[in-house]
């Protein structure tokens, strides 16, 4: 197994001392990731040496071509895929999934059916809901209390009507890790696109595209130690076929096709700084194996963090855990937690008292927390694990919520 804990000499921002005179503890990681010292020297360098628009003949705009190429190769290797032409930038995942369900919109006709869930970021609810403008039908798979997604009636849900499938894969809220198996063949049986919203499930675990053949995956580097950049998978040949927003003077074909306007450079260094860094920790052999051996030490890593933080938390009667229980790949180290009588902002406030970032809320999830009868109390006290998470962070946190919690 991987020893992390060297990490945390590698992030400028873990000597950043939080309230009291306390070192900062970041368990906000679900809210975004700090950030290692070589993608912060990789944003640099493109402002300090070859700071140029695209296409040129001279040096420095080669060098932006080379940068967005070689960003796109490496989120490829991060995902699995087959090539760079499959993957493309956006401001964040949510513009792109707004450009996507602009897109698909208007091959959208009246009565074609949408399928949701009630556990999503509304990121991946939002955009298609506003389909509903065009007379497209929205359908939900319904989440339990348990934190889990009800698919006893998915069958009855995805049919003949069904032209696209938005499903997450991990839920930023609950931590809960979903099975898109039977969403992906029933999908694919009924001639819908599957589109999956991994921005929670990527930082903590492998991904293959080419296993799971999703039709479109997002995720967002800022929240795998890279910068605020949006990724779009595409599955080869299929953004041809759905019609972009696009200046006439714009590609045509992927992936710079759903790409508008000028990408942050900078920001795709950076990209490629946060991807190679993750694979830095992989041992041997090429990017690919690399990430993939990474990935995997790191979904044990943080998991081991998670279930010592919630085991300390089991005998305290006031403390409500939320999601499903740890169980093999179908959990994300992502906590939240309720305390009978204590709103979740006075919890993080007090947690933020004693040098602990957490955050609270819905997180967007705004459904689910509906879903769970949550809204009333100010939502859900959110922590979550990342790389450079301690034992100590976690013993800190552990104590603190104790306190709270008057136990």
């Amino acid at each position: 197994m991987i020893d992390f804990s060297a990490s945390r000499n590698d992030f400028p921002g873990l000597s950043r001392i939080g309230a009291n005179g306390l070192p900062l503890a970041y368990l906000d990681g679900p809210g975004g990731t700090q950030v290692p010292r070589s993608v912060i020297d990789a944003v640099s360098k493109v402002y300090e040496t070859s700071n140029a628009n695209t296409h040129g003949a001279f040096v420095t705009s080669i060098e932006t071509d080379e940068v967005i190429f070689d960003a796109r190769a490496a989120a490829a290797d991060f995902l699995g895929a087959a090539g760079p032409e499959t993957i493309s930038f956006g401001q964040n995942m949510t513009t792109l999934n707004f450009a996507l369900a602009r897109a698909i919109g208007r091959t959208i006709a009246p009565g074609d059916e949408i399928v949701l869930t009630e556990l999503d970021h509304e990121a991946n609810r939002g955009p298609w809901k506003m389909l509903e403008e065009r007379g497209a039908v929205i359908r939900e798979i319904p989440l339990r209390h348990d934190g889990t997604l009800d698919t006893s009636p998915i069958e009855s849900i995805i049919g003949r009507k069904t032209r696209l499938v938005a499903m997450g894969w991990a839920s930023n809220a609950l931590g809960t890790v979903n099975d898109l198996t039977t969403a992906r063949t029933l999908s694919r049986d009924a001639g819908a696109w599957l589109l999956v919203d991994a921005v929670h499930y990527a930082p903590h675990f492998p991904i293959d595209v080419q296993t799971l053949d999703p039709d479109f995956l997002l995720c967002s580097a800022y929240k795998f130690y890279g910068p605020h950049v949006g990724i779009l998978y595409s599955r080869p040949g299929l953004l041809e076929k759905i019609p972009t927003d696009r200046l006439i003077t714009q590609e045509s074909r992927a992936p710079e096709r759903i790409e508008t306007g000028t990408l942050n450079h900078a920001a795709l260094a950076g990209v490629r700084a946060a991807i190679d860094y993750l694979a830095s920790w992989g041992g041997t052999g090429n990017r690919r194996e690399r990430i993939v051996a990474s990935m995997t030490a790191l979904r044990e890593h943080e998991g081991s963090l998670a279930r010592k933080y919630v085991d300390s938390l089991s005998d305290l009667p006031r403390v409500t855990l939320h999601g499903p229980p740890f169980a093999a790949e179908r959990r994300a180290p992502t906590i939240s937690i309720t305390i009978d009588g204590v709103a979740a902002g006075e919890v993080t406030r007090a947690l933020a008292g004693k040098g602990i970032a957490a955050w609270d809320g819905d997180f967007y999830a705004r459904r689910a927390v509906e879903v769970l009868g949550l809204a009333s109390q100010g939502g859900l006290v959110r922590c979550g694990m990342a790389m450079y998470t301690s034992e100590s962070d976690v013993e800190r946190l552990s104590h603190a919520i104790r306190e709270i919690a008057g136990s």
